[in-house]
């Protein structure tokens, strides 16, 4: 695989990424949100790109579809503000209900209904996603959801939710990943008074909010396969999500470094280019080596997700090698542009500010490396 793999898909989505330039990004996210951004990447079909044919979608792998999200990117986009639906998508298709995958499925093809918002990180758990408070109690045919979650992007332009809640008490069970159960709830049909939405402002520009549920009741159809297995569902669907961030920030590495390498060559200081000089080359091309060095990873990451194959030590190297490549990139492009790369007409430190998420989110480089300690190289737990 390289950065030309896929032309078939990679071009149109440049052409459909060229319609939405600087100044729309920069409108767009003082407006909160790049509606028409995403209704034309739904429109075009690309947001269906996981979902089978069968249901409408292009039934294409995850390989492909981090080739869009990537490309979006590459292009000075932000796939933040839809990838969800790319990754949310699994929990769906492997542990949804026939009858769930026929009710839902279609209508998120065709752009009808959006699943973009996921409800898992509470304010006192974090990444210990065992010990979540929020709480979902079967009443009769329902569920009572109480309690709060945070950092719920997306929520206030998506129709549906995946909620991830404890239906057994922590202290009920024989292993504290069970007891956990997820929901598909359907926005537009909930008593809205039970739901209260409060946004955070970020400095990253996702529409991203504060949740509280106060004995709000969904029907229990709602839940998405077994109950009490919820963490299992979502834990399967996390080597997807880290596949795709790391093709996310391919991309943007991708963007840093041309845009850098274009500037350096055409900025003239001392009656030379500035890339002339080595001090200005290095930085570039180094950043450049490790965006591709991580996005080799990327591909060998998702291509054993493809094959069924077992793939979350590659998955969450991807991530690392990926969100690392493009916060340099990120800072060389800035270094670069000097004074100008803080302007926001040039675009670097709108980029520059998205990509410093994925040091953090969705997974911390810190837990990765934990990870690999303890799960690659057998050493002892840390947490």
């Amino acid at each position: 695989m390289t950065l030309n793999s896929f032309p078939e898909l990679r071009e149109p989505v440049r052409d459909l990424c060229a319609r939405f330039d600087t100044a729309y990004w920069l409108a767009a996210e003082k407006a909160g949100y790049p509606d028409a951004f995403v209704k034309a990447l739904t429109e075009a079909g690309w947001l269906a790109a996981l979902i089978p044919e069968e249901y409408g979608g292009a039934g294409l792998g995850l390989t492909e579809a981090s080739v869009i999200l990537e490309e979006i990117n590459h292009s000075g986009g932000n796939s933040g503000a839809c990838h969800a639906q790319m990754y949310i998508m699994g929990t769906l298709l492997r542990h949804g209900s026939p009858e769930q995958k026929t009710q839902y499925l279609p209508r998120i093809a065709s752009g009808e209904l959006r699943l973009q918002s996921f409800g898992v990180t509470e304010p006192t758990t974090g990444s210990d996603t065992t010990k979540l408070k929020t709480t979902a109690t079967r009443k009769s045919g329902t569920y009572v959801v109480k309690g709060q979650k945070v950092w719920t992007s997306r929520l206030q332009h998506s129709d549906l939710l995946l909620l991830l809640a404890r239906t057994t008490p922590l202290s009920e069970v024989k292993r504290k990943t069970e007891g956990l159960s997820t929901f598909l709830i359907d926005l537009r049909t909930i008593d809205a008074t039970r739901m209260t939405v409060r946004p955070i402002q970020n400095m990253v520009g996702h529409e991203t909010n504060e949740v509280f549920f106060d004995d709000l009741e969904i029907p229990a159809s709602s839940l998405i396969g077994e109950e009490g297995q919820g963490f299992w569902y979502v834990l399967d669907g996390m080597n997807a999500e880290r596949i795709l961030i790391a093709a996310e920030c391919v991309g943007d590495g991708y963007w840093f470094t041309e845009r850098a390498s274009a500037y350096a060559s055409e900025r003239v200081v001392f009656d030379r280019p500035i890339g002339q000089n080595q001090g200005v080359q290095f930085p570039i091309a180094r950043a450049y080596v490790n965006v591709r060095a991580a996005d080799l990873m990327r591909f060998e990451a998702a291509r054993r997700f493809d094959a069924g194959q077992p793939c979350g030590a590659e998955a969450n190297m991807a991530k690392l090698l990926a969100a690392d490549a493009s916060w340099e990139a990120a800072n060389a492009c800035l270094q670069t542009h000097g004074g100008f790369g803080f302007a926001a007409e040039y675009d670097v430190e709108r980029k520059f500010r998205e990509t410093r998420l994925y040091q953090v989110a969705p997974i911390s480089t810190n837990l990765i490396l934990s990870f690999v300690a303890e799960k690659v190289l057998g050493m002892p737990r840390s947490y």
